[in-house]
């Protein structure tokens, strides 16, 4: 025995402390992966052949310490930019272009609208032109501010029951003024070019048995358009056809003519009491950016105050061969090796991508009971590589006080 043995296990012992001791403190950093001491022993290895069959080994050393890239636990949050990686894959982060990776996904937008990490790197993925995701060029994801432009209505569908017990009133007496001159109205919303909004009326006249005429007015006055849409019903009060749907109206605020194709395929007449189903058109105004959403697949969905959504992106995900091979740079951060092999980037839930949660952080994987039991048992291997050379000492000082 000597004392090179016991000083090689305290040098052991005390590194697997330290890492034991680094996942401790970070049982609490959010993607933080737990790493874990490997030791080999040591041999000396004579000039004239090698170690012979009775060679007695030199010790021990800390042959690597290898991080352990299993999923850690999911917590639920409420903000809608902190986004977990379910499965494999590190999110791909930019800082003046370069790139490291990371499990962490504490996400928020910069004053220029850049998605950006807990660190401040710029979250790399898949950019957006009025609402379609470009995919196959990878860049600093840039999410829109701009408003959303209004639309005007082109199409509008009127679902709703006509009591067939209802009397013939021709359409030539309509006065929307007197109720007596029609059978039953409903109304809805529609908008304009500029997003402005107008009162569209409907006005719904028996004229036969199993026919209806539907008169349309615009702020109250009456769209252009041919006439009225004449209506049919068969025999069991379901929708035949219908006739003269589009329908036109000046306005005077300066925006284009609206000109709305009318829908009524919905509508039926059978003994009920009137009552409407549905009501629905394709315009709406203009709208402002309200909050996002990220989809499994990494897609940024914006939601906008006049109850619109447009993708505003798609968050890439990139996954190594040997994610061992990783050089961890703090932070939760890791850089591309030799060792780890190049980075396959994709979207998120494709190949052998995770998929992703929002409003979700993934925590450190740390098992802080398996921890505490590794601490015991290295501070025992410290305890006893410290007898040894104690045990040594106590030789050596024998023989020095031999007579």
């Amino acid at each position: 025995m000597s004392f090179e043995q016991g000083l090689s296990g305290l040098n052991a012992a005390g590194q697997n402390l330290d890492v034991i001791g680094n996942n401790i403190a970070n049982s609490e950093t959010a993607g933080f992966k737990s790493s874990s001491a490997t030791f080999s022993d040591v041999f000396a290895v004579s000039l004239g052949g090698g170690a012979s069959g009775m060679a007695v080994g030199s010790g021990t050393q800390v042959a690597g310490v290898t991080q352990q890239f299993s999923q850690g636990s999911i917590t639920a949050d409420s903000n809608p930019l902190d986004v977990a990686i379910n499965g494999s894959g590190f999110f791909r982060v930019s800082n003046g272009g370069a790139i490291s990776y990371t499990r962490n996904g504490q996400f928020q937008v910069d004053k220029n609208g850049y998605l950006i990490g807990a660190n401040g790197q710029n979250v790399t993925g898949y950019q957006a032109v009025n609402g379609a995701v470009i995919t196959g060029v990878l860049g600093n994801l840039q999410l829109s501010q701009a408003n959303v432009a209004p639309k005007a209505t082109t199409t509008a569908a009127v679902g709703a029951n006509l009591a067939s017990t209802a009397p013939v009133l021709p359409t030539a007496s309509l006065d929307p003024t007197n109720p007596t001159t029609y059978n039953y109205s409903t109304s809805s919303t529609a908008y304009d070019s500029l997003g402005q909004s107008h009162t569209v009326t409907y006005y719904f006249n028996k004229t036969a048995a199993n026919g209806w005429d539907a008169s349309v007015y615009v702020d109250g006055a009456a769209a252009n358009g041919a006439g009225a849409s004449s209506l049919s019903f068969d025999t069991g009060g379901n929708f035949v056809s219908s006739t003269n749907l589009v329908k036109t109206a000046a306005l005077a605020n300066g925006a284009a003519p609206l000109s709305i194709t009318m829908d009524f395929s919905k509508m039926t007449q059978t003994g009920s009491a009137f009552g409407v189903n549905s009501l629905s058109q394709d315009g709406y105004a203009s709208g402002q950016l309200s909050g996002y959403n990220i989809g499994s697949d990494g897609t940024i969905v914006g939601n906008y105050t006049n109850g619109q959504t447009q993708r505003l992106g798609q968050i890439a995900l990139a996954n190594f061969t040997n994610p061992q091979g990783l050089a961890p740079l703090g932070n939760s951060m890791w850089s591309e090796t030799a060792s780890s092999g190049a980075a396959l980037a994709g979207t998120p839930g494709s190949a052998s991508l995770g998929a992703l949660q929002s409003s979700a952080l993934e925590g450190s994987n740390v098992d802080l009971t398996a921890q505490l039991v590794s601490m015991i048992t290295a501070q025992r291997d410290y305890q006893a590589n410290a007898q040894t050379i104690k045990t040594q000492d106590a030789l050596t000082q024998t023989l020095i006080t031999l007579r």
